[in-house]
C-alpha cells in the first residue's frame, strides 16, 4: 500500500508539471488544463508530505484517510478525463475516403491457376436526399437512429454497449448512431476494435458540428451497403424493386433498412431463413414508425403483405457452370475466413477454387447428352425434370459441379440442394454405421458387433422387427419392406445384401444399430443434420434430403481409408496479391480403415457383378450404388474411381410447390425401369471421359 501511494503522489505531481506546459500548445483546451495541472501538483505533494500519516502508529499509519482515497480517485477520473480531451484535440476529420471509393473487380481461377471468371464493379450511384421519399427516410432513422436529428452524432449509451461487448469477445456491430455509421463507411473501416470505436465518435462528434443532419443523411443513405453488391440507396432499390429510389413505398423502404443490420442475414433470396427474418424486422421497423409518429396506425394497418423483393440480377460471364462455381467459391470465402462480406464485394481479391475446368466441362457435356432424350412437348412427365451433380476428392476437394442448364437461366444450384430424397445410395453409410457401432438386438443388452458374413433375411415384405418385437405404424399396421422388383433373396450376408441392392437387410441393420444412433453416425460422414429424414423404418432407406455435394463428399471415406473431410472449394485467398487466411477442413477418422475396406469391395462388386453393373467400364474399376425410392420421386448414382467420389441425382419437382414428383414414364421409360438408370448412364460416360485425370 505504502509503495502504490508513494507511486500514485509521484504519478500526480509529474502529470501536475507537464501539463501546465502542454495546456499552452493546446489552446482553449489548454487553459482549462493549467489549472488543472496545478491542483494535481498541490494534490501530489499534500499526498506525499501526509504520508505515511503523522501522529498514527503500528498500521493505521500505512493506512491512507479517507480523505487520501477520494483525493486519488478524483485526480484518476480527472486525469482519464484530460487523457480523452487530449485524444479529442488531436484527432481530425481525415480528408481522404476509404478504399470503398476505389473499388476493383474479384477474379476467381480454376485449380490450374488459369482465370475461370471475374466480378464486378460495385454498383454505386449516388443521388440527392431530396430524390429520396421521406418516408423510406424514416424508415431508416427508425431501424437505425431515431435520435438522429436531435442528438449530438454519439450515443454515449450505445457507446458503453458496444466497448463492454469488446472486452469482452461479444456482437460488436451495435451502438452507433448514424453518424458514427457514416463516418465508418467513408473515413475508417470494418473492424471492431476499441481504438477504432472511439476515433469513430470522436470523428462523428466533429462531423456533427460540421455538416448539417441532411448533408450526413444524405452521405449515410448514399454509401452504405446494401447487399447484392450494392452501394446506397439507388441502387438497392433497383436491386431488389427494379425501381428508382424516388418510386419507392413506405413498406418497400422497411425491407431495405432492415438489410443494413447485414444483408446477408435478410436477404430473402439467400435461404428461407433470411426470409423469415427480413419478414420480422420489416414487421417492426413499420411497428416503430408508428411509435415515433411518422404513421399512424391506420397507416400501418395498411400494410399486411411483405413487400418480396425481386430476384438477383445474374453478372454477366457467368454463363453455363461459371456462376454456380463462383457462388460456391464465395460462399466458402465469406463462411471460413475472416474477410466481411462487404469488403469482398468492394473487389480485389484473387479466389483460387479447386475446380477442374476439364472436369466441370465433361459433367455439363454428360448431362446434356443424357437430357437429350426430354421431350416435355410430346411427354407431360418430361416437363420439370432436373439434374444434379457433384465430383468431391477424398480429401474434400469439390473438383466439379452440374447445378443446372444454365446459371443465368436458373440462378439456383441443383448440385447443392437439399429437397431431394437419397434413396438407396444411403445404405452405404448404413452399412458403415453397422460395422462400426455394432446392433442391439436385446433392449437394454449390450451391442453385439456385425461383419459383412453376418447372415439376414432377404425375403421380399419381411416385418420389420425392433429389440420389443415387431414395428407397427401409427395406423396399426405391421410394417414391412418391399425389395426391388418384389424379388425375395432367401437368407443372405450383409455384404451380399449392398452388393445386389437389398432393401429389407439394409433396413433392419439400420434398425438393429438403433435410428438414433445411426443418424448420429452418418452425420459424421458430413451430411447435415437440417438434411436428415424422419427417424422411421424407411430411413435406412434414404429418406434424407443430403445435396449431391454432401453424398459426393461422405462417399469419400471410403477410397479414403476411413477419413472424412469436409468439402472445401476455395484452396488460396489473397487481397491484392497479398495472402488472406481461408480455413482448411482438417481429416476425421469416421470408421476404421478395415470398415472402409470392406465397404469399399461390396461397393466394387455392386459394379463389377451385382445391381450397379450399369457403371461398369471396361479397364476401369469402378465402386458405386445407385439410389431409388420406392415412390421413384428420384433417382441416384453414386461412385467413384481412385480417390474422386461423383454423385449424379434427377429428380422432378413441382414447380408451383417444389414437391417432389414420380419419376415414372419420364424419357417414355418403361414403369419397371430403376429411376437410377439415368443417372447410372450419366456416372459412366463422364467417368469414361475423365478416365486419365485420376
Amino acid at each position: 500500500m505504502r509503495v502504490w501511494i508513494e507511486r500514485t503522489a509521484e504519478w500526480a505531481r509529474s502529470a501536475g508539471r507537464r501539463l501546465e506546459p502542454l495546456g499552452r500548445r493546446l489552446g482553449p483546451l489548454g487553459r482549462r488544463l493549467g489549472p488543472v495541472g496545478r491542483w494535481l501538483l498541490r494534490v501530489g505533494r499534500r499526498l506525499a508530505w501526509e504520508y505515511p500519516r503523522p501522529g498514527r502508529v503500528g498500521w493505521r499509519r500505512w493506512m491512507p484517510s479517507w480523505r487520501q482515497w477520494l483525493g486519488g480517485a478524483a485526480y484518476l477520473i480527472i486525469a482519464l478525463v484530460a487523457t480523452t480531451g487530449i485524444a479529442f484535440a488531436m484527432t481530425d476529420i481525415p480528408k481522404n475516403l476509404n478504399t470503398f471509393a476505389t473499388q476493383q473487380v474479384n477474379v476467381y481461377y480454376w485449380a490450374d491457376g488459369t482465370e475461370m471468371a471475374r466480378t464486378g464493379p460495385v454498383d454505386r450511384q449516388a443521388v440527392p436526399l431530396g430524390q429520396i421519399p421521406k418516408p423510406v427516410q424514416w424508415d431508416i432513422l427508425a431501424a437505425e437512429n431515431e435520435t438522429f436529428y436531435s442528438d449530438d452524432g454519439v450515443s454515449p449509451r450505445g457507446m458503453m454497449r458496444a466497448v463492454y461487448e469488446m472486452i469482452k469477445g461479444g456482437d460488436t456491430q451495435g451502438g452507433s448512431t448514424i453518424t458514427q455509421q457514416y463516418v465508418k463507411n467513408v473515413y475508417l473501416n470494418q473492424q471492431q476494435t476499441v481504438t477504432r470505436k472511439l476515433t469513430e465518435a470522436f470523428i462523428a462528434i466533429k462531423l456533427d458540428s460540421k455538416l448539417s443532419k441532411d448533408q450526413i443523411l444524405d452521405g449515410y443513405l448514399n454509401t452504405s451497403w446494401f447487399g447484392r453488391g450494392t452501394y446506397g440507396i439507388e441502387r438497392a432499390a433497383r436491386a431488389y424493386y427494379g425501381v428508382d429510389v424516388s418510386q419507392l413505398n413506405v413498406s418497400q423502404g422497411a425491407f431495405l433498412a432492415s438489410l443494413l443490420k447485414g444483408a446477408g442475414m435478410y436477404d430473402p433470396a439467400i435461404s428461407p431463413d433470411n426470409q423469415q427474418r427480413a419478414v420480422t424486422r420489416w414487421k417492426w421497423i413499420l411497428d416503430r414508425m408508428v411509435v415515433i409518429h411518422q404513421l399512424t396506425p391506420a397507416q400501418r394497418a395498411q400494410y399486411t403483405t411483405f413487400p418480396e423483393p425481386i430476384q438477383p440480377r445474374l453478372q454477366g460471364g457467368l454463363t453455363g457452370q461459371t456462376g454456380y462455381l463462383v457462388d460456391l467459391a464465395t460462399q466458402y470465402v465469406t463462411a471460413h475466413s475472416s474477410v466481411d462480406p462487404r469488403l469482398f464485394d468492394l473487389g480485389g481479391y484473387q479466389i483460387y477454387t479447386t475446380f477442374q475446368k476439364r472436369r466441370v466441362t465433361a459433367l455439363a457435356a454428360s448431362v446434356k447428352a443424357a437430357s437429350k432424350g426430354l421431350d416435355p412437348a410430346k411427354r407431360p412427365a418430361d416437363k420439370d425434370v432436373s439434374f444434379g451433380a457433384a465430383t468431391v476428392a477424398a480429401d474434400g476437394r469439390i473438383l466439379a459441379v452440374y447445378g443446372g442448364p444454365d446459371y443465368v437461366k436458373q440462378g439456383f444450384d441443383d448440385a447443392n440442394t437439399a429437397t431431394v430424397p437419397v434413396g438407396t445410395a444411403f445404405t452405404p453409410l448404413v452399412y458403415a454405421a453397422g460395422l462400426t457401432d455394432g446392433v442391439q438386438l436385446q433392449p437394454g443388452g449390450s451391442r453385439t458387433p456385425v461383419s459383412g458374413t453376418s447372415v439376414y433375411d432377404g425375403d421380399n415384405k419381411m416385418p420389420v422387427q425392433t429389440p420389443e418385437g415387431p414395428y407397427w405404424n401409427k395406423d396399426g399396421q405391421l410394417v414391412k419392406i418391399n425389395n426391388d422388383g418384389g424379388r425375395s433373396f432367401g437368407k443372405v450376408t450383409l455384404h451380399q445384401a449392398v452388393v445386389d441392392s437389398i432393401n429389407g437387410p439394409m433396413a433392419q441393420l439400420g434398425m438393429d444399430v438403433g435410428l438414433t444412433q445411426l443418424r448420429g453416425t452418418v452425420e459424421k460422414f458430413g451430411l447435415l443434420p437440417a438434411s436428415m429424414g424422419e427417424p422411421v423404418p424407411v430411413f435406412p432407406l434414404g429418406n434424407s434430403t443430403p445435396s449431391a455435394i454432401r453424398m459426393a463428399d461422405a462417399y469419400g471415406a471410403f477410397p479414403g481409408e476411413g477419413r472424412h473431410v469436409e468439402p472445401y472449394s476455395v484452396s488460396r485467398l489473397l487481397f491484392s496479391g497479398h495472402d488472406v487466411g481461408v480455413d482448411r477442413p482438417q481429416p476425421v477418422q469416421v470408421m476404421t480403415a478395415d470398415v472402409a475396406h470392406e465397404v469399399d469391395s461390396a461397393l466394387t462388386e455392386s459394379v463389377a457383378s451385382g445391381a450397379a453393373q450399369g457403371a461398369r467400364l471396361p479397364g476401369v474399376e469402378v465402386a458405386g450404388k445407385a439410389g431409388t425410392m420406392l415412390d421413384a420421386t428420384s433417382g441416384w448414382f453414386i461412385g467413384y474411381t481412385g480417390q474422386s467420389v461423383t454423385a449424379v441425382t434427377m429428380f422432378h419437382a413441382d414447380p408451383n410447390n417444389g414437391l417432389m414428383l414420380p419419376l415414372t414414364g419420364v424419357m417414355g421409360a418403361p414403369a419397371a425401369q430403376p429411376t437410377s438408370t439415368v443417372p447410372t448412364r450419366i456416372f459412366a460416360r463422364y467417368t469414361r471421359a475423365t478416365a486419365s485425370l485420376g
